[in-house]
This record gives C-alpha cells, structure tokens and sequence, in this order.
C-alpha cells in the first residue's frame, strides 16, 4: 500500500501552526504580565528597561504544548551575542523558557524596538566564567540566586541567525 500523503489541509494547518505571526502566550507571573505588555504596546519604546537594566522579550516554543511563550529577561551583550540567564530567581528548578530553548533553541527576541530571529545555545564551561562575570556585573543579585540553589545555574548565548 503506498504511504499516505498529507492532505493540503493539514499540511496548511501545520504550517500556519509555525508562521511567526502567531500570537504567543505571555507569562502570566503578574508583574512580568504587566512588563510584557507595556513592552508590546508601545513597540519597544517603553519596557527595554526594568529598574535601570536592560531587558527583552524572549519568545520561545513550548516544548509540551507547541505553542509560542513569551517572557521578559535581563539580558547582556557579547559582540553580536545576547546573553542572558536562566536564574528563576534561584528556585531548585530551571525556568521553563530554559527548558523550551532546550527542547527547541530557535528562537525571537525583540530588544526595544528590533525584533531578532536567534539560535540559543548554553554555554560551555570554557565560555560561562566570562559571561557570568558580565551578567553579574549587570545584576549581581544573580550571585545570591546561586548560593540559594543546588542547580548550575545556566547562561544561554542567544546567536542571532541570518535570514
């Protein structure tokens, strides 16, 4: 029996499913919620900073549901490289944007008003001492999440990708 091709139904489906106009799903921690709306709302003029640090909206997928998750994180600048950290505020587990990025490391930020398509990697352990010092230097209450907690706290290098 020859094997089934997909209908173009559902082929259109999925990748409609895949387009990146589809709307994510916001965190919904109340005061990320109200960050990632101000952000969104004004195009990125308001929201790229949060006490004074710089932040962006990271838009992953969801490695269980399949659908676009969107949060706001601190992040740094190496070279053309964006780094941020996956501290969830030194609870025992990782955040679940990390274990998204781990699942599937494509990935949108959109710092201010430029939107980037990006590949998320952890970074090695030649690579993290530097990186940790930048992103402490940032926000050095990072040091205080690691002390808190048993896990390696991992740094993601966000590497944009050519389109």
């Amino acid at each position: 029996m020859p094997e089934e091709q997909e209908q173009p139904e559902q082929q259109e489906r999925s990748e409609r499913s895949e387009q990146p106009d589809e709307a994510p799903v916001d965190s919904p921690t109340g005061w990320v919620a109200a960050h990632i709306r101000r952000y969104d709302r004004s195009g990125g003029k308001e929201g790229a900073k949060w006490y004074g640090l710089d932040t962006l909206l990271l838009t992953t997928r969801g490695r269980k549901s399949g659908k676009l998750r969107r949060t706001a994180v601190i992040y740094g600048r190496d070279g053309d490289n964006v780094v941020v950290v996956g501290s969830n505020g030194g609870k025992p587990e990782h955040p679940l944007w990390y274990l998204n990025l781990v699942a599937s490391p494509e990935a949108h930020v959109q710092i201010g008003e430029e939107h980037l398509d990006v590949r998320a990697r952890t970074a090695t352990a030649e690579e993290k001492p530097d990186l940790w010092k930048l992103m402490t230097g940032l926000f050095p209450q990072y040091k205080s999440y690691q002390k808190k907690t048993t896990r390696e706290i991992p740094v993601v290098i966000l590497e944009p990708v050519e389109q």
